[in-house]
């Protein structure tokens, strides 16, 4: 098996290199050994990136401790393929120091039937407290916003100056040089990595790494996903829902002020109208028949009820409104107004029949 071969090689040059005491790794060798620092308990979620050309392909999480290929979910342990993104990634849950150990990230090629390439090699460190760890393993940010990593080291790295913010793709490392990337260490516990202006191109995975580099047993790293989304645009929908909401109150003012008005009006017309029905009622009681009596006949007052004129009580009820029509005198006799203000009129006698004057 391919694997095992690499791994047994992989050993003999660590080996060889630590009798010697020589440098065998350069930069692009140390981006390609994984030392992940994990607590145990918890979990960790690990990325294994592969050539476009194996988008088709299955993969694979091998553990060389017990043996096992893993390309599900199994267990504690789930395998999730993006030939999108051109990786798969592998979920350890509830780890303990069982977990210990080196790991594969493995694609299953068409090359030669069976034949496996490793495109990862980890080495997973559980710890009850990692020496290295991330207050936060992911975040979410809007296109040209910032974020604000915070890496944890323990204090036996206290005083080591390789402290980087790397990433898994391109296996780029950032310096403090960087204009977008700028990297701080309060140089007791921690290390702060603030990257600012971002863009969708910059979504992907980085960690955090401490300590010596590759095959010091030192060096460990942490990993950290970042998702870069779309410009945040408003939320018209939002936007009119409170609109409405805000011009419910002046509606229901402007309703009840239109309502008061209406009705105003309405109670204006009638008492118009009304008025016009007590004038005309005032005009009518004018008696136009020619009324006969002698100077002996007593004298008769005429009774109008404005309000209801089939009301039957007397005029001199205070309550009721009456209306007494003036009988005009032609004789050019005024009549007298009495102390209550009530008007009389005198009739002129005339005979029976006029033409037998």
């Amino acid at each position: 098996m391919v694997a095992y071969g690499k791994a047994a090689l992989l050993y003999t040059i660590i080996w060889f290199c630590l009798i010697l005491g020589t440098e065998c790794f350069g930069d692009e060798y140390s981006n390609t050994i994984r030392r992940l620092s994990v607590k145990s308990g918890g979990s960790v979620t690990i990325p294994c990136y592969y050539d476009r050309k194996y988008t088709q392909q299955k993969k694979y999480w091998y553990s060389e401790t017990d043996k096992s290929y893993t390309n599900t979910t199994a267990g504690d342990v789930t395998v999730i393929d993006d030939p999108a993104q051109s990786l798969f990634t592998v979920t350890m849950r509830n780890l303990t120091g069982q977990h210990n150990g080196t790991y594969y990230c493995i694609v299953k090629t068409v090359e030669q039937p069976g034949d496996m390439t490793t495109t990862d090699d980890i080495y997973l460190h559980v710890q009850s407290d990692p020496d290295v760890s991330v207050m936060s393993s992911s975040v979410t940010v809007d296109e040209g916003g910032n974020i604000s990593v915070q890496c944890l080291y323990s204090t036996k790295f206290k005083d080591k100056t390789n402290k980087q913010w790397c990433r898994y793709k391109d296996k780029r490392c950032y310096t403090s040089q960087d204009a977008s990337v700028k990297i701080s260490d309060d140089g007791n516990k921690s290390f702060t990595v603030v990257m600012s202006g971002l863009m969708k191109s910059d979504s992907g995975w980085y960690y955090c790494s401490v300590g010596d580099k590759p095959p010091s047993l030192e060096y460990l790293q942490v990993p950290f996903q970042l998702t870069v989304t779309g410009a945040a645009t408003p939320d018209t929908t939002e936007g009119i829902k409170i609109a409405v909401w805000q011009w419910l109150p002046v509606s229901a003012v402007f309703l009840l002020l239109m309502i008061l008005v209406g009705v105003f009006i309405w109670k204006w017309k009638r008492r118009s109208e009304e008025d016009k029905k007590h004038i005309k009622m005032r005009n009518d009681c004018v008696v136009t028949d020619t009324v006969t009596s002698t100077p002996e006949d007593v004298v008769i007052y005429s009774t109008i009820n404005d309000e209801n004129p089939d009301n039957k009580m007397s005029p001199s009820d205070s309550n009721i409104e009456t209306t007494y029509c003036l009988v005009e005198d032609p004789s050019g006799h005024k009549a007298q107004v009495p102390e209550d203000g009530t008007i009389y009129s005198f009739v002129e006698p005339h005979d029976q029949n006029p033409e037998e004057q």
